[in-house]
């Protein structure tokens, strides 16, 4: 068991937030707030407590403001940067592509950008035999995007992209929501993330997301990712109005690592 992370980490946080309006008008998504901490220092915050020593964050929309938000150094981080010039026509993996030189140097943790999110959730990335690991919760009747099946064993089996309330049905398998939150060993992503990234980008298909990626090489190519649950840990993915409310809600108490 090991209870030691990964020392870098990559954020993507290069999109429109374009269901955030007007509050992404004028500023990034990663840079709303929740309670009045933005979701991006929410995030690097809790990687500094873990013990994460450089970030890559991929920027596209008003990416100056990121930068100067976050500056080269965000507490202990040493921050560095990736552009996305095509952000506005491209999806989440070809911005993970973009930061391929950062997920060949090392163990890795994944980040989006717009996840809000207590600081346990990286650490039970951390416990366990797993050295690639994502973090899931059970799928809500509020939520909607990608979820996952579980294996008796506590791997992924399988993905279910873009799902509603709509698809828990009662003799269905149980769906977890991916957090969005991830951690790769430095052999997987040298081998399987990266490769499988540029065969994404060389073939054209700029529009494909993450979770996209994952169920490609989990169904398709052996990759053996296991599941962290989160059960009962404060999280939420904010890209609506409503989203930011519910993630207001569930943080009202207290701001995570504030």
């Amino acid at each position: 068991m090991t209870t030691t992370g990964p020392k870098r980490a990559v954020i993507l946080a290069a999109g429109f937030g374009s269901r955030l309006r007007p509050l992404t008008d004028l500023r990034p998504k990663p840079l709303v707030e929740v309670n009045g901490t933005p979701i991006l220092y929410n995030a690097l915050r809790n990687l500094e407590s873990v013990g994460v020593e450089e970030v890559t964050i991929v920027v596209g929309y008003r990416k100056d403001a990121i930068q100067y938000a976050c500056g080269s150094r965000f507490g202990a981080l040493n921050i560095k940067y990736v552009e996305s010039a095509a952000f506005d026509h491209t999806g989440s993996a070809y911005s993970l592509w973009l930061a391929r030189d950062a997920l060949l140097s090392a163990d890795c943790f994944l980040l989006e950008g717009d996840v809000f999110f207590e600081e346990n959730a990286l650490r039970y990335l951390m416990i366990g035999e797993a050295t690639d690991v994502a973090a899931v919760a059970p799928f809500g009747e509020l939520m909607e995007g990608s979820a996952v099946v579980l294996s008796d064993t506590g791997f992924i089996s399988g993905f279910r992209i873009k799902q509603t309330a709509a698809n828990l049905i009662a003799d269905g398998p149980t769906l977890f929501k991916t957090m969005n939150l991830l951690r790769f060993s430095a052999p997987t992503l040298k081998e399987k993330i990266v490769p499988a990234l540029d065969d994404i980008v060389g073939s054209g298909a700029t529009r494909a997301y993450t979770e996209e990626l994952l169920a490609y090489l989990v169904e398709r190519r052996g990759l053996r990712l296991a599941a962290a649950r989160c059960d009962n840990l404060r999280w939420y993915e904010i890209d609506s109005i409503e989203d930011l409310r519910i993630a207001e809600r569930i943080f009202a108490d207290r701001t995570p690592s504030a």
